[in-house]
């Protein structure tokens, strides 16, 4: 049985989401506030967070970012469920490292097609040993790259474009494909979004960057 933990201080949204999501097979946990959250997941991590933005004691896009520094928590899968539906706010919450963004009111078949495929990919796999990537060197669980000696400090997303590059070798992966890996969504269409985060993950791989070819009007491949 999958384990999630619903955020949420609104204790009409909390309780459907407890009773419903128990009903298709989920065991849930619901924290009205961060302190209770933080707690929670010092006894034990779930599969899964339901976060709100607006909570009474912290931001839940500070939340999310501190998931994302710690190396325990920086690939515990994460969907914002939150009022705050403008397309700022959605870009601020998915480039902050969040796995899908819905805002509410929301569809409850939905939200759990949503969970069921953040579920299906962040799965654990054999993604926890080291690749050596043309003498990059990148630790999946804990979320770091080496360039010659060196940890380069990437961003949640940045980091997840070079895994699926990486794992994907001299694959070509199309934009849209990298918008629905990595961002949980096709973006409405906006796909420009990979192309600014592959020239930054360029820019900090350094040399390696080259190994990042791009298929022009397609996408990109790691060779």
């Amino acid at each position: 049985m999958k384990k999630l933990i619903c955020v949420e201080d609104d204790e009409n949204i909390s309780e459907l989401l407890a009773y419903t999501l128990a009903s298709y097979g989920f065991e849930v946990s619901v924290c009205p506030d961060a302190g209770t959250f933080y707690a929670s997941i010092e006894a034990e991590l779930p599969d899964l967070v339901l976060l709100d933005i607006m909570l009474p004691d912290e931001d839940g896009t500070e939340i999310l970012k501190k998931l994302r520094k710690r190396p325990r928590t920086a690939r515990l899968p994460v969907i914002m469920l939150t009022a705050k539906s403008s397309q700022l706010d959605k870009i601020k919450g998915l480039d902050g490292g969040a796995d899908d963004y819905i805002t509410k009111p929301f569809d409850i078949m939905e939200l759990i097609s949503r969970i069921n495929a953040v579920l299906r990919r962040t799965s654990p796999d054999d993604s926890s040993d080291t690749i050596d990537y043309n003498g990059l060197i990148i630790n999946p669980s804990g979320r770091e790259v080496f360039a010659d000696g060196k940890k380069l400090s990437l961003t949640y997303k940045e980091f997840e474009l070079l895994y699926q590059l990486v794992t994907h070798r001299n694959k070509v992966l199309t934009r849209d494909v990298l918008m629905n890996t990595i961002w949980g969504t096709n973006f409405e269409g906006e796909t420009r979004t990979v192309d600014v985060h592959i020239r930054t993950l360029r820019q900090k791989l350094g040399d390696y960057g080259r190994f990042i070819k791009t298929v022009r009007n397609v996408g990109y491949m790691g060779v």
